[in-house]
């Protein structure tokens, strides 16, 4: 009996760096210090450096750094964010967290990324930020989104959680705006858990997300701000130092895995869209078809798991409804037809083979 190809192994994809975290958590044991210490300030320092960015602030979790980009604004309740209408819930469960109101853009159906033609429609006196994601690892299409941000004077947030190393005109993502990390396990970039970081040029911002991530605190017992408990932990940090040296590596081995399914599938499937002002690091290689569901199923039978990101766009889920008064129906179609393929540091080419292989018997 052949072995299931796992849509993900985690322990598989982790097996390279198994000696240096054991060593890395031998030397954390012996110092003794959990939070906030020496570990978060490097690797802030190196993830800057990565992005392009002067500065990087550790945090708790990807969400935690969606929400301190808005909290920083002081924006009036209700105020509203603009925010593509097929991205996964917690983009917009931190505009709801603070207080504001989502306003949904469809996205490009060739990127599944917003669409930069359909944002000043949707621009009124109320608009605070946009909030666009770098999705599935393909960074957002900048230069329109930039002259309408510096046009209507617009905070620009980019949720980096699935794009770490991604560009635009070889320019990193998380270096336009305020970006947002996740660092969770799945992540090109993952740690052994959760957690999270914000990357900024301002200092003063820099600054003010340092204290807002430690209960407001710009020294200690001096809170100037309403602050949260939202700290990159010392022990995370130390696991993405590590992995952070092969994040370049990790990112070349799912191109290349890429590169497979790009050479090798049949036309029946429509693949992720390429360019050349974008270098994606397929975080998600995804790819859609009229019988998604059926598909899946067929692959799972002959020993390929995959999964769906994500099964219902955000205005139908429960938790939002009353919330959007309209259909968005590309996110719709995109949701109904998408299915993500492996494509992790864990798996090889001859496991690409085989799915293409199966794929295309379909």
């Amino acid at each position: 009996m052949n072995l299931m190809i796992e849509y993900e192994n985690l322990a598989a994809s982790n097996k390279r760096f198994e000696e240096e975290y054991s060593t890395w958590f031998s030397r954390f044991l012996q110092k003794g210090w959990y939070v906030l210490g020496e570990q978060v300030g490097a690797f802030e320092k190196a993830f800057a450096d990565y992005c392009q960015t002067a500065h990087c602030i550790g945090v708790a979790s990807g969400l935690d750094a969606l929400m301190l980009a808005l909290r920083q604004g002081e924006y009036s309740p209700g105020s509203e964010v603009l925010v593509p209408s097929n991205t996964y819930i917690a983009t917009i469960l931190s505009i709801l967290q603070c207080g504001l109101k989502p306003v949904l853009v469809e996205p490009d159906i060739r990127t599944y990324n917003i669409d930069p033609a359909l944002i000043e429609e949707k621009i009124t006196s109320r608009t605070c930020a946009l909030m666009l994601v770098h999705l599935y690892g393909k960074a957002c299409d900048m230069d329109p989104v930039m002259e309408l941000v510096r046009k209507h004077n617009l905070l620009l947030i980019e949720d980096c959680a699935q794009a770490h190393g991604a560009r635009y005109k070889n320019k990193k993502v998380g270096s336009f705006g305020i970006g947002a990390f996740s660092f969770y396990p799945t992540k090109n970039l993952g740690a052994l858990g959760d957690a999270g970081a914000i990357t900024v040029n301002d200092s003063t911002l820099a600054e003010k997300f340092r204290a807002l991530r430690n209960y407001g605190s710009v020294a200690r017992y001096r809170n100037d701000y309403i602050g949260y408990n939202s700290r990159l932990d010392e022990l995370q940090a130390g696991f993405l130092s590590v992995k952070l040296k092969y994040l370049d590596e990790i990112n070349r081995h799912k191109q290349t895995l890429a590169n497979l399914y790009f050479q090798g599938l049949k036309k029946d499937f429509i693949l992720p869209a390429r360019s050349g002002d974008t270098e994606d690091v397929f975080h998600i290689f995804n790819i859609r078809h009229p019988e998604r569901d059926s598909l899946k199923a067929y692959l799972l039978k002959n020993g390929i798991k995959t999964d769906i990101h994500y099964p219902l766009p955000p205005h139908q889920q429960k938790a939002m409804q009353g919330l959007f008064d309209r259909h968005y129906p590309i996110s719709e179609e995109i949701h109904r037809t998408t299915l993500s393929l492996p494509i992790s540091f864990g798996h090889t080419p001859s496991d690409i083979s085989k799915v293409i292989e199966v794929l295309n018997t379909f």
